[in-house]
C-alpha cells in the first residue's frame, strides 16, 4: 500500500521538504540554511529551519495526505538536548575555534585503527565538538539530558523521542568503532555514555508526531516519525537494494563522498581523508571525501562546461592544484593554486577537471579499482565530469543518477523498508576520448606529489 512520505532534508547549504509516494517526487520546497554567528559559537539556525518546515508541512498538507516523516541531515552535527529544548546551540562544523582544545582532545581520541575516523579540522569530528561543549561551555552542558545526531534532533523535535542512530554516529565522529559495531573508547573517556540515548535503526518508526505539531500543520495526529539517517547514507540506500557489490557511489553536493560498497577497509589512510562510514544496516563502508562542491564554486562559480572546454584546458596545460576549501581530501591543509592561464569561459572546465582528478586519485588510493561508479547529486548533472571520470578510469563503467532529490528520495525509502517498488536505474555515461588527458593527469599527479602534507 503506497503512502506519502515527507522528508525533512537538512543540508549544509539548504533545507528542503520533499514529498514522495513509492519513490515518486510529488512536491518540494526549499530555503537557504543559515548559520548564526554566536555566542557561544557559530551555530545552526534551527529555529529558522523549524519554522520553514512547519510552514512547508502546513502548505503540503493542504493537497497531500502525509502518513510518515523521515529526517535526513548532514554529518558532523549533533545536539545537546534538555527536557524540552536544546541545552546548547548546534555547533557549525566549520567553527575553527573548537581546535583550541586539541592538545587535551588528542590525548583521548581513539586511534584510527579503532574509529576509522581521520583527524579532521574544525568540528568535522563530532567528538571534538562534544568535548569542546563539555570543557568550554559547562553551564550549557550541565543542562543536557541527551546528545543526539542532527537527523535525530529533528526526530526528537517531531516526536519527543530521543534516539541514537548508527549512520550518524559512524560518520567520522570518533565516537564509533565500525569494525566492532559499538561505541568507541572516546565515549567513556569523555564520560558521556550516559548522554547517548538507545540505539535505533534508521528505518525504525518511533511514534506519532506530537499533538501540537499536528495542530500547527494540519497533519493527522497519527502521522509516524521515523528515526532518520545521515544524508550521504540516504544517497546510498537505492543502490544497496538494487546492486551487487562491488560498486562506488559518488554522492556530490557541498561535499563529494566516495562510498565503495564491498571494498576492503585495509587501504584506508587517515592522511588521505579516507575513512569508514557505516551504512543503515550497520556495515562499515570504505569512503573518501573532499569538499568538491565548495571547491568547484571557488574555482569557477557556477555552471557546467562542455567537452570542447575540457579539451582546451587540457591542451593549455593549465591546472588547479589542491586545496580550495580548507576542508577535506588528502591536501586539506594546503592552499589551492591555479597554474597557467585560463579564459573566464573555461573556468568551469578547470573546476570539472580538478574535481574529476581528485575523485580519481582518492579512488585509486582507496583501492576501488573495480565495479561500477555511480555519480549522484550535483555533479551527475555535469556530463563532462562523468565523462572525464570515465576517461580517467577506463576499466570501470560510469553512471549518472540525474536526480536532484536523490538524498531525500533515499531517505523516503526508510518509511517502507525494504522498498517494494522498483528503483530507477541511473543512466550509463560513455567515457569521452579527451586528447592528452593521461599526460595531463601525469603532470598534475607529479605536481601534487611535491606538496608537503
Amino acid at each position: 500500500m503506497s503512502q506519502t512520505v515527507a522528508v525533512l532534508d537538512i543540508g549544509k547549504t539548504n533545507v528542503k521538504l520533499a514529498l514522495f509516494d513509492d519513490g515518486r517526487l510529488l512536491w518540494e520546497k526549499s530555503a537557504p540554511n543559515c548559520i548564526r554567528p554566536g555566542p557561544p559559537y557559530p551555530h545552526e539556525d534551527v529555529e529558522n529551519a523549524w519554522n520553514f518546515f512547519l510552514d512547508a508541512l502546513r502548505e503540503a498538507a493542504r493537497s497531500h495526505q502525509i502518513s510518515a516523516i523521515v529526517p535526513t541531515a548532514h554529518g558532523a552535527a549533533g545536539a545537546l538536548i534538555g527536557e524540552s529544548a536544546l541545552a546548547a546551540p548546534v555547533m557549525d562544523y566549520e567553527f575553527t575555534g573548537v581546535e583550541v582544545i586539541e592538545p587535551d582532545y588528542a590525548s583521548l581520541r581513539p586511534p584510527f585503527s579503532e574509529s576509522l575516523s581521520p583527524r579532521l579540522p574544525a568540528g568535522l569530528n563530532l567528538g571534538r565538538q562534544l568535548a569542546y561543549q563539555k570543557w568550554r561551555c559547562p553551564d550549557l552542558f550541565a543542562d543536557a539530558r541527551y546528545f543526539v545526531g542532527y537527523p535525530q534532533y529533528w526526530t526528537w523535535r517531531l516526536s519527543g523521542i530521543a534516539v541514537s542512530e548508527i549512520t550518524t554516529l559512524g560518520a567520522h565522529t570518533d565516537l564509533w568503532a565500525p569494525r566492532q559495531g559499538q561505541i568507541s573508547s572516546l565515549v567513556k573517556a569523555l564520560s558521556v555514555d550516559h548522554l547517548l540515548p538507545p540505539l535505533r535503526r534508521a528505518f525504525d518508526p518511533l511514534g506519532p508526531i506530537q499533538p501540537e505539531i499536528a495542530a500547527l500543520t494540519g497533519l493527522a495526529p497519527e502521522t509516524r516519525v521515523f528515526c532518520g539517517i545521515h544524508d550521504s547514507n540516504a544517497s546510498l540506500l537505492p543502490y544497496l537494494v538494487s546492486r551487487q557489490a562491488p560498486f562506488t557511489v559518488l554522492s556530490t553536493g557541498t561535499w563529494v563522498i566516495l562510498m565503495s560498497v564491498g571494498l576492503s577497509l585495509d587501504q584506508l589512510d587517515p592522511r588521505d581523508d579516507t575513512l569508514a562510514n557505516v551504512d543503515a544496516l550497520g556495515r562499515p563502508i570504505a569512503c573518501g571525501r573532499f569538499m568538491g562542491g565548495r571547491e568547484y564554486a571557488v574555482i569557477a562559480g557556477g555552471g557546467n562546461p562542455d567537452l570542447d572546454a575540457i579539451e582546451r584546458v587540457v591542451a593549455s596545460g593549465a591546472m588547479a592544484l589542491p586545496c580550495f576549501s580548507g576542508h577535506g581530501g588528502p591536501y586539506a591543509t594546503t592552499k589551492g593554486v591555479i597554474r597557467g592561464e585560463v579564459a573566464a569561459r573555461d573556468r568551469t572546465a578547470l573546476a570539472t577537471l580538478y574535481c574529476a582528478l581528485v575523485s580519481d586519485l582518492m579512488l585509486t588510493r582507496m583501492g576501488a579499482t573495480s565495479g561500477d561508479l555511480i555519480v549522484e547529486g550535483t555533479f551527475a548533472g555535469n556530463l563532462p565530469f562523468c565523462q572525464t571520470v570515465g576517461a580517467l578510469r577506463p576499466t570501470q563503467r560510469v553512471f549518472a543518477a540525474e536526480d536532484a532529490a536523490g538524498t531525500a528520495r533515499g531517505a523516503a525509502m526508510l518509511a517502507q523498508w525494504p522498498p517494494s517498488y522498483p528503483i530507477a536505474a541511473p543512466m550509463p555515461v560513455p567515457a569521452a576520448p579527451i586528447t592528452g588527458l593521461d599526460a595531463y593527469r601525469g603532470v598534475w599527479t607529479a605536481q601534487i606529489g611535491l606538496i608537503d602534507r
